[in-house]
């Protein structure tokens, strides 16, 4: 652990980086997890590395542990931090603040806490939507940024309409679903296990048993599942304030990731709607899970975009 990191206070247990399935070899050695107050929101982060900072924004329904086979390599020329969202993870589950904007601001505000003025941003799922944000709403410190795998961040790109073809329909049902109040709750309690392992598999699948047994273990709680559902119940606003982000085009380069067989080119295509230096990759053979089921290609995708960002330091 630096010792710029020993004004935060560590965390341990389940959730942390001393109670994870599987790390690779040497990870402890290298990331500490920590907590982060940003002023409004307490945050937990698994840091490590050295050089220019990297924030990791995992989606849903996961935490900081989806980029643990890509962190030990970022962390050789980067100063790597995977965040769990408002909501998830070990970060605080407030009632309220899941829209777009506070969600960015808790971001920023935790590389305030860290002391990075400028980073890049790395976004997957929901966490690509929390990335468009951060990138919008602060061009001047997030000044370039990777998002994977949604066809674009809700309000930029337009909706799909309420019935669509059953392949479709079993990939994006939970979006309705998960904004209902209370039932969705009442449904899924005592049900985690086939509710989240559905999601992960009707998404692409290949994320290990030991991994969603990970995952579904931290969400099986009431203030964790009501967390987690967070995101999508303040849709409305989200939709309000992308459409209004959407009328000022991005500058900074832009990577657009997808999984050939989930959201593939159109990542990218989406990416082009709202920003103007967009380069896109398709991951082959994968679904919506790249960071877990290619890190092998994803890495070498990442390491070429971040290049001059490295270089530059």
């Amino acid at each position: 652990m630096s010792d710029s990191l020993a004004q935060f206070p560590i965390a341990e247990g389940r959730g942390s980086v001393t109670d994870a399935p599987n790390l690779p070899d040497g990870f402890t050695d290298t990331f500490s997890s920590h907590y982060i107050d940003t002023g409004d929101v307490r945050l937990h982060a698994v840091i490590g590395g050295t050089g220019p900072a990297l924030l990791l924004v995992h989606g849903w329904p996961e935490n900081w542990y989806a980029w643990r086979l890509l962190m030990p390599a970022l962390a050789r020329d980067f100063t790597v931090i995977a965040v769990d969202q408002r909501g998830m993870g070990l970060s605080d589950k407030p009632e309220t603040g899941y829209d777009s904007t506070t969600l960015a601001a808790d971001l920023a505000g935790l590389m305030d806490a860290l002391g990075h003025e400028t980073f890049t941003v790395v976004g997957h799922d929901t966490g690509f939507a929390l990335s468009y944000a951060l990138l919008a709403d602060y061009p001047e410190r997030a000044t370039r940024g990777a998002l994977l795998e949604i066809p674009g961040a809700p309000g930029t790109t337009p909706a799909p309409p309420l019935f669509v073809p059953a392949p479709l329909n079993n990939k994006l049902w939970h979006l309705s679903f998960n904004r209902v109040e209370v039932l969705a709750e009442q449904l899924v309690t005592g049900r985690e296990d086939l509710f989240f392992g559905y999601e992960f598999e009707i998404q692409g699948g290949n994320v290990p048993e030991d991994a969603m047994a990970y995952y579904v273990g931290l969400l099986s709680n009431p203030e964790s599942l009501h967390g987690a559902f967070g995101f999508y119940r303040e849709f409305d606003a989200t939709l309000a304030q992308n459409g209004d982000r959407a009328t000022r085009r991005l500058a900074m380069p832009l990577l657009g990731i997808g999984g050939e067989r989930s959201y593939g080119d159109h990542v990218g295509e989406a990416l082009q709607a709202v920003a103007d230096d967009v380069k896109s990759v398709v991951i082959s053979g994968a679904g919506h899970w790249v960071a877990e089921e290619a890190p092998d290609q994803v890495l070498p995708a990442l390491s070429t975009f971040l290049a001059p960002q490295r270089a530059a330091v």
